[in-house]
């Protein structure tokens, strides 16, 4: 079973920028497939960017347009890990943040193809 842990959340003003962080262990495999979602109070999970995991591939990074422009997504493939850089961030972004991974490459986005989750980190973004 593959253990994914967020990190990296927490409280900042309209135009601030956190760093997130999701680091996988246990059985994970060679290549697949990790992504950042969100979910507002009583919403179900959000895209929000989509990165390939794989020391012999490019990382494809993909995400929302409402996060192309001001979120970046990145990965360390020595530490099992993925980032989400977030830049310019607003009110409405205040979300918990999670992350899912799954095997071999996706091109989706779609939050149920994703087989393992994190328990999420708190993103508050004040006025």
């Amino acid at each position: 079973q593959v253990q994914l842990v967020e990190s990296g959340g927490g409280s900042v003003q309209a135009g601030g920028s956190l760093r997130l962080s999701c680091a996988a262990s246990g059985r994970t495999s060679s290549s697949y497939t990790m992504a950042w979602f969100c979910q507002a109070p009583g919403t179900e999970h959000e895209f929000v960017a989509r990165i390939s995991v794989s020391g012999w591939s490019a990382d494809m990074p993909y995400y929302a347009d409402s996060a192309r422009s001001r979120f970046t997504i990145s990965r360390d493939i020595a530490k099992n890990t993925v980032y989400l850089q977030m830049n310019s961030l607003r009110p409405e972004d205040t979300a918990v943040y999670s992350c899912g991974a799954r095997s071999g490459d996706y091109y989706g986005t779609r939050a149920h193809e994703f087989a393992y989750w994190g328990q999420g980190t708190q993103v508050t973004v004040s006025s």
